[in-house]
């Protein structure tokens, strides 16, 4: 007699990207979508990898509709009467819409935050509630005080806990939430410690649902690695609405907020502050922190506009040239890429002939804390490091465009009619641009249009003689 034991194979193991939720078929040591190391992990929720599995249909909470019969008020943004904070964001925060807002230590996202949250009860009809898992209540008092920022419908708490926090919201039904920060928040049940991948997930991905249900507004503060990424996994970035980065130097009193992805609005904009001893205020006209004032024309000085965004900002670069040295020199930048100064370093001896670089430091910075890293800043790179090394001064009321390619060309750049247009509200008369700009010419801009650098050289000479 033959007997047949019924075989029972063990369930085939999982694999997840614990940083981006990619599912790989196999454990791997990097994740092939997001190039993470050591962030797969076996999964005991297989979820999609589960394949032949029957999905019943079921009735829908909310018919569809036509598009035409469905309105666009529920979507509407709501001002928060910080105005570089609206301009990033595209005319406020929508009702259920969720922010992320990533940024360094001790930039100033919680002083932003407070005083948003504080024109927004001012302003806005409903309460405003500040949820901080980092500081008391009493410290965050402290900080309006200083700031001005105290309003009755101005509520504040200290959690750590997701369950408490959405008592807070039931007691306040508020219309701004700010959470600070959601690395400091748990969710009970789930496993991980705060501030973990699992637990900033689900956090996350409950604080999204509760905002979407009720109609409210929320920011979430979230901190940044060392390379400037938000931190946590990757899938954070997708569950919320809106991811804006506040950036600046902790020696500057200058700040960004820079818009990486907004479903509301335009993704490029970038809004201006100014951080001083009573709080931080926006900057409407910031392009007068990026330019310095000389009595006399000084060498090693050129002025460029770069684009922030949609925004011009007229901005001066500055350049040094030491003496000659043995061995490899120094290349210091301050605001630049130091691998565009060495490729503008490199074709300026090479095609120009006139400078003898490969053997002299050279030191080069921006004024007013901004960093640009857009090509259109090559030219006046190379005519403030060519001013500093001829000792020829550059013409006060000239602006430099364009980005240099390494036979010594000048190729065009973006948006020069607006460049231009910054550049004479703020005075300057003449302007060297690439070859075929001259059809946005403003009224009172003498434009030169230069072909290569020799040509960019010989005319601003020609300018600083007049």
């Amino acid at each position: 007699m033959t007997t047949t034991r019924a075989s029972t194979k063990a369930p085939k193991p999982a694999y997840v990207c614990d940083a981006c939720g990619h599912q790989p078929p196999k454990w791997l040591g990097r994740c092939p979508e997001c190039n993470e190391w050591g962030s797969v992990i076996e999964s005991t929720v297989t979820g999609p990898l589960v394949s032949g599995r029957v999905v019943a249909s079921r009735l829908p909470s909310e018919p569809a509709r036509p598009i035409s019969q469905i309105s666009a008020a529920p979507a509407k943004a709501v001002p928060t009467n910080v105005s570089e904070l609206d301009r990033v964001l595209g005319g406020g925060l929508v009702p259920g819409a969720v922010v992320l807002l990533a940024g360094e230590p001790g930039v100033g996202k919680s002083t932003l935050l407070l005083d948003v949250a504080q024109q927004w009860a001012a302003g806005a009809g409903s309460p405003s509630l500040v949820v901080s898992g980092e500081e008391s209540v009493s410290q965050v008092r402290l900080r309006a005080e200083r700031l001005g920022a105290l309003h009755d419908r101005l509520y504040l708490a200290s959690e750590s806990s997701l369950d408490a926090v959405l008592g807070h919201l039931d007691a306040v039904k508020p219309g701004l939430l700010v959470l600070d920060s959601v690395q400091t928040i748990s969710m009970p049940g789930t496993e991980g410690v705060p501030g973990g991948v699992t637990q900033v997930r689900a956090v996350t991905a409950a604080i999204v649902a509760v905002a979407k249900e009720r109609g409210i507004a929320v920011v979430l503060v979230g901190h940044v690695t060392k390379d400037g990424q938000v931190a946590g996994p990757r899938v954070l970035e997708h569950l919320v609405d809106v991811v804006l980065h506040f950036e600046g130097d902790k020696h500057s009193a200058l700040r960004l907020v820079r818009g990486v992805k907004n479903r509301y609005g335009a993704a490029d904009e970038v809004g201006c502050f100014e951080m001083h001893e009573g709080g931080i205020s926006s900057l409407a006209d910031p392009s007068g922190l990026f330019l310095t004032r000389y009595q006399e024309p000084v060498p090693g000085t050129c002025v460029t506009v770069a684009m922030e965004g949609r925004r011009a900002l007229v901005t001066e670069v500055q350049a040094l040239i030491g003496a000659e040295v043995q061995g490899s020199p120094r290349r210091t930048v301050s605001g630049l890429d130091s691998a565009r100064l060495a490729m503008v370093l490199a074709v300026l001896e090479r095609r120009t002939k006139q400078l003898k670089l490969y053997n002299r430091e050279v030191f080069a910075a921006t004024v007013g804390g901004i960093r640009l890293v857009e090509p259109s800043a090559d030219l006046a790179v190379a005519l403030a490091v060519a001013s500093g090394g001829l000792d020829l001064a550059m013409a006060p009321h000239l602006v430099a465009i364009g980005e240099v390619g390494l036979t010594g060309e000048i190729r065009r750049v973006g948006a020069v009619g607006r460049r231009l247009a910054e550049a004479v509200r703020l005075g300057f008369k003449a302007a060297l641009v690439p070859p075929g700009c001259a059809g946005d010419t403003p009224r009172g801009m003498e434009v030169i249009e230069v072909g290569d650098l020799r040509t960019a050289l010989r005319s601003a000479a020609s300018l600083s003689a007049k």
